[in-house]
């Protein structure tokens, strides 16, 4: 579970918390009584915002990112950690930073603010990454938040420039005779020459190895990367892809993000920048990005629009749901918050909706414009390549449900919405947050407010 800070406020999010850690066997001993007042943590004033939370599902242990802090919880929210992240001296335009090499620019103390925070239950720490030196990430043993490394003596090691908590998303997948893989999604603030907006990188067993954090392949001409074309940012300047949500299901890796376009309306001759929410999927061995694939996602309801995603959370349909959806009880459920529109990404509206997506109609979805472009139809279609129309290449070759790709017609763009099914709209406190789970066959959801208000 992951917040944005925008969302959550000192207290407020901490209250909130004390749903994540019902998960653990030490909450579920301790039931909350309706007239019980919320437990609460409160971190020094000084610090500003926390940032990110996840939750050990082992133990209940509650690791908190926060500006130049990770704290480590109690279930109850008792601090039994605290780790040091800044400030320190650092400037933005240092690349490398001045860490690896000298700076002309002028250095001053800057803060840390924790962008993502992962658990790697397999080597048992936390890998926490912040917003200095470009974002170097430190490896930190779960226990005691001992720093067990920290590397920054490659380009590989600094993910990403910008200093938003809410720009940085990772996904591990795991495998039980070789090292893991990191795969890390990034907004790249004006420098693709630099960051790459999704790439795949190792994780070894080894906190101090040389090959932490590398691309899990790099030669001449291929790595396991996607990289934003410059000349994007002479159609749109401000362009960027923000990552939403992401994770694992099956042999793929999925980030849900939020992007720019710039769109021609219907009798117009000129054209505006609007927003489009879109899902984008990964083969996990695909070592090239050859099976990137990006698909818009959004949702309507009684002619309104939803199309700016808020907040996303994957849980299983469970028997109830899974009935009515015509899937079985085990099939992959996306619960998502969009808010009305599709403009103003900064400035939301309030009007929002909880819509749910079939997992596997997704993936349908996407099989379809891969055989379609693999018959040699249409574009590759994707709005953030350099030429928008490059042409599908035919070739004669079976497509089934977990293709992952050649090096032809990648990067594949979707060009027909997929819509998610609305089960509930809120106009006047526009919603934030989702997390989702099965209880005795039924799908429960929580839902996070604008004003802090939670819905279940």
């Amino acid at each position: 579970l992951i917040m944005s800070p925008a969302m959550w406020k000192w207290t407020c999010l901490v209250s909130h918390l004390l749903l994540s850690t019902t998960v653990s066997p030490l909450a579920r001993q301790q039931p909350l009584h309706p007239k019980r007042p919320f437990i609460t943590f409160t971190g020094e004033q000084a610090e500003g915002n926390f940032n990110h939370l996840v939750v050990d599902e082992r133990t209940g242990h509650i690791y908190l990112g926060a500006v130049n802090r990770i704290y480590k919880l109690s279930s109850d929210l008792k601090v039994l950690v605290t780790h040091e992240t800044g400030p320190d001296d650092d400037n933005p335009k240092c690349y490398p930073p001045r860490i690896v090499q000298t700076c002309n620019e002028p250095l001053t103390p800057t803060n840390n603010i924790n962008k993502m925070l992962l658990i790697d239950y397999k080597e048992n720490r936390l890998i926490a990454c912040g917003s200095l030196y470009q974002g170097i990430c430190k490896l930190l043993r779960l226990d005691d938040l001992f720093k067990l490394g920290e590397p920054f003596h490659k380009k590989e090691h600094y993910l990403s420039g910008v200093n938003e908590s809410g720009s940085v998303f990772g996904v591990i997948v795991s495998y039980s005779n070789m090292d893991d893989k990191l795969f890390i999604a990034t907004a790249v603030d004006g420098k693709p020459e630099y960051f790459p907006t999704i790439s795949s990188r190792k994780l070894t067993k080894n906190s101090e190895a040389d090959g932490m954090f590398a691309y899990v392949f790099h030669d001449e001409f291929v790595a396991s990367m996607i990289k934003i074309p410059s000349d994007t940012f002479t159609i749109i300047p401000d362009f960027d892809i923000y990552y939403i949500y992401g994770f694992s299901s099956g042999n793929f890796v999925y980030f849900l993000t939020l992007q720019p376009e710039m769109i021609s309306p219907p009798g117009s001759t000129t054209k505006e920048q609007v927003y489009t929410s879109k899902l984008v999927r990964l083969c996990k061995e695909d070592t090239a990005f050859n099976s990137y694939v990006e698909v818009p996602i959004g949702c309507e309801k009684n002619g309104v629009e939803y199309r700016l995603l808020q907040a996303a959370y994957l849980s299983k349909a469970g028997a109830i749901l899974a009935r009515s959806l015509e899937v079985g009880p085990e099939d992959d459920i996306l619960f998502t918050v969009f808010s009305k529109g599709q403009k103003r990404k900064m400035k939301s509206l309030d009007e929002s909706a909880l819509c749910i997506f079939v997992l596997k109609k997704i993936n349908d979805r996407i099989k379809d414009r891969l055989q379609s472009c693999y018959r040699g139809e249409g574009t590759l279609d994707l709005a953030w390549l350099k030429v928008k129309d490059i042409p599908c290449s035919s070739a004669l070759l079976t497509i089934d449900d977990n293709f992952c790709g050649l090096d032809m017609n990648a990067p594949l763009g979707v060009s027909s919405m997929v819509r998610g099914l609305p089960i509930f709209t809120e106009d006047g406190d526009r919603m934030t947050s989702v997390i989702a789970y099965v209880y005795k066959n039924h799908s429960l959801a929580f839902v996070g407010t604008k004003s802090g208000k939670l819905k279940k």
